[in-house]
């Protein structure tokens, strides 16, 4: 039996590689990341098999259903041999182990359909720089694990608490990609021919993204397209302005009428549009609400509490009698959230988007949500994507700002200032010179005023810091009065950390 895992070990030593090291803070709120070499080893990867297959047999046999796992790997030099350590011990724990070699996360989301599974173990690092790794898992399609399951599996893990049992067995999938790409296109090619920038970054998306939108009728113009581990330009992050930059040089270039980028493991598509500007993903959410609206009436959609206030005030998505509900930051959360309410889609600002039928599964696919831009221009044979994005209405947001706030206090804050705003909700305080009419609290607090500027402030997920975030429809200095008042706020409190200047700079001369 293995050893319980520690954190102290060094590596090129004996006890390397016969012991599991394990950081305990790679247990993340809704997936497990590491820097492979440094916070966790092979034993460590074969220790983590053990125990998310003991929490795999155990709720399978709740459910009085056979303990199947689909397990695959994204394009990085190590990956392999870690999905490997990581079956090792799944089998150890009595899963039967389906491999379906190397894939995107949304592939092993469909794969637990296709082959009829209860779990998923991804190993992938997303969109991470070497010498990064990870696993994304769920025991519930098509959810993935939560905090509460993250918890579980950090205990079963660092503790030891795996178990050892018969039935363990291994079973590889040599069809998973081409039943894939064939589900992707089983409602037929696109009506309305595109000329598309199909940007992979070197990651995992090269192996997919170029085939199945040239499938559907796409004229795919490839970018950074090619298979290379070592991401020779950029990490494959459509977030990340090098990407995006890269994607509107290349929309220039080429005459495309817009560019689609894939995150690492394929699970996110950043959009950039005909006249070389990206569209921010909650914008590319009320766009798709619009068109999926008038489609299917009378839906509801769930967006994060970081994403535009449009979803909510909309006059198209009101008047097709659609409904917003805003939820928790972060993809499982979200993915979650849209499943409960069975609502028709759901968007986060980072941009996982997750559909529910007809459209997908309810898993995050970027794969699915191109194809759901590409429709949404079908139906607008007459329209360029910049002109569909110039009809909504105007906002102005800020950036996504991170003060720093240390992990072990930056709950706390959150709540204090929960309280404080939920008070002056209630006493009918104002700020910014507008009375607040609202305060969502589902996670951190977003409070918003008579104008409809809100401004929010949450715990970090994943980093010592807040989240901070503020949007008005009125104008730039209403933004900028709310980003000042937050600011203001919170450099009062001397348990909160340095701020990045851009939008100091940005709100300069507003009044």
């Amino acid at each position: 039996m293995l050893a319980t895992p520690r954190d102290d070990l060094k590596a090129n030593t004996p006890e390397w590689e016969t012991i599991p090291h394990i950081a305990a803070t790679g247990f993340r709120e809704y997936d497990a990341r590491w820097k492979y070499g440094v916070d966790i080893n092979l034993m460590g990867f074969q220790a983590l098999g053990m125990a998310l297959g003991t929490m795999v047999v155990d709720d399978c046999a709740r459910k009085g259903v056979k303990p199947r796992i689909v397990v695959g790997h994204d394009y990085r030099d190590y990956s392999l041999m870690l999905k490997h350590s990581l079956i090792v011990g799944l089998m150890t724990a009595g899963c039967e182990v389906n491999d379906i070699g190397l894939a995107l996360s949304p592939v092993a989301y469909f794969a637990q359909y296709a082959y009829d599974c209860a779990a998923v173990a991804m190993v992938t690092a997303s969109h991470n720089e070497k010498p990064w790794t990870g696993v994304k898992m769920g025991i519930e399609k098509p959810l993935t694990f939560g905090p509460a399951e993250m918890n579980a599996l950090k205990d079963v893990t660092l503790g030891g608490k795996w178990m050892a049992r018969p039935g363990g067995a291994y079973v590889f999938h040599a069809d998973a990609r081409e039943r894939y790409i064939a589900d992707l296109l089983k409602d037929g090619p696109l009506k309305r021919r595109v000329r598309a920038v199909v940007a992979c970054g070197n990651g995992t998306a090269a192996h997919y993204a170029p085939e199945v939108l040239a499938k559907l009728g796409v004229d795919v113009v490839p970018l950074d397209a090619e298979l290379d581990y070592t991401f020779p330009r950029y990490n494959p992050n459509p977030e990340d302005h090098e990407m995006l930059h890269a994607m509107a040089v290349a929309v220039k270039e080429t005459g495309a009428e817009l560019a689609l980028g894939f995150d690492g493991d394929g699970d996110r598509c950043g959009v950039v549009a005909d006249d070389g500007n990206e569209i921010f993903a909650d914008k590319i959410g009320v766009m798709l609400a619009r068109d999926l609206s008038a489609l299917y009436p009378g839906r509801t959609f769930v967006a994060d509490v970081k994403s535009t206030g449009l979803y909510a005030v909309d006059t198209v998505l009101k008047a097709n009698g659609a409904t917003t509900d805003y939820w928790m930051t972060g993809h499982s959360h979200i993915k979650r959230r849209n499943h409960e309410l069975g609502a028709l889609a759901a968007f986060e600002k980072s941009g996982h988007f997750f559909f529910n039928a007809p459209i997908g599964r309810g898993y995050d696919d970027g794969l699915v949500s191109a194809i759901a831009v590409l429709r949404m221009m079908e139906r607008n044979p007459g329209k360029s994507l910049s002109q569909l994005y110039a009809e909504l209405p105007v906002t102005h947001a800020t950036l996504t700002m991170g003060p720093h706030c240390g992990d072990t206090i930056k709950y706390g804050v959150v709540d204090e200032l929960v309280a404080r705003f939920t008070a002056m909700h209630a006493r009918g305080e104002s700020v910014t010179g507008q009375k607040i009419v609202d305060v969502l609290t589902v996670n951190g607090v977003r409070f918003t005023t008579e104008d409809g500027t809100w401004g929010l402030i949450r715990a970090s997920s994943n980093k010592p810091q807040l989240v901070v975030v503020a949007e008005s429809p009125v104008s730039k200095a209403r933004m900028c009065a709310m980003y000042r008042f937050l600011k203001d706020l919170l450099d009062a409190d001397p348990r909160i950390g340095a701020w990045d200047q851009t939008m100091d700079a940005t709100c300069q001369n507003c009044h």
